[in-house]
């Protein structure tokens, strides 16, 4: 059985102060063992947000990190840095951070087998754009970046990896895949994955949906087969995550 996981990314929001304010009015309302709670913080409030979960069943993830130990690479944080802090997981290839950053199939790629390396568990996102989608490119897109994303990533390491299927045109919009859109790619990256590997890991690999999930349609989208848990935007910033969290499906 795959367990879901439902992790909130907090993007570029919450100072560390607000950030301590937010865990202290989650925490209390998130008790469950049915579901793996991840919360991911900006950079500089993952030490507030490690000292407030301390007894806790929240797990903190950081939004990126980079492929080599150390270096000249300034602005950046490696995985060792993010493990010394306390961090379990990292979100890996976000489509903003493909979008304004510059991130590709290659570097996503290199930032995984860094995460496994490092014992850190890597959420790692894919999903088309809106006018791929129209133009019918979804399959195509989607499994691609999945293939380029496990590429070097032996059979018994990808069963550690969470993919995130975030459809552009859903993110931070209000739009959502239908509970059958976000089934039917779920199930193709999940098919992908029996084709680099076989079933029994495909099996193992949790799957996750992102973009506007929110309590309304949470239970709906949980319900789905191949879906696993949900990567949170900006439901994860107020009480409503718990609710997330705490769905029946």
């Amino acid at each position: 059985m795959r367990k879901p996981i439902i992790a909130g990314n907090w993007k570029m929001n919450k100072t560390a102060a607000e950030a301590r304010t937010l865990i202290q009015m989650l925490k209390n309302k998130i008790d469950t063992d049915k579901v793996e709670v991840v919360v991911c913080p900006t950079f500089t409030s993952i030490g507030a947000v490690i000292e407030e979960i301390e007894g806790t069943k929240i797990g903190v993830g950081a939004q990126n990190m980079h492929f080599e130990n150390s270096g000249a690479f300034t602005g950046e944080i490696s995985a060792d840095m993010l493990v010394e802090a306390g961090v379990k997981y990292v979100i890996i290839g976000h489509s903003e951070r493909r979008q304004y950053f510059n991130e590709t199939d290659e570097t996503v790629n290199k930032k995984l087998v860094k995460a496994i390396e490092k014992k850190l568990v890597p959420i790692v996102c894919v999903g088309e754009s809106l006018e791929q989608r129209e133009a019918g490119q979804e399959k195509t897109i989607v499994t691609n970046q999945v293939k380029a994303a496990f590429k070097d990533v032996s059979g018994s390491d990808a069963p550690k990896v969470v993919v995130a299927y975030e459809p552009i045109w859903a993110i931070g919009t209000g739009k959502t895949a239908s509970s059958e859109q976000a089934e039917e790619v779920c199930g193709w990256i999940r098919n992908t994955i029996e084709e680099m590997y076989d079933n029994k890991v495909s099996q193992a690999v949790r799957i996750q949906y992102g973009g506007s999930v929110n309590a309304n349609n949470v239970n709906e989208l949980m319900g789905m087969e191949n879906i696993d848990g949900a990567l949170v935007g900006g439901a994860s910033l107020k009480e409503d995550f718990a609710s997330l969290v705490n769905y029946e499906a």
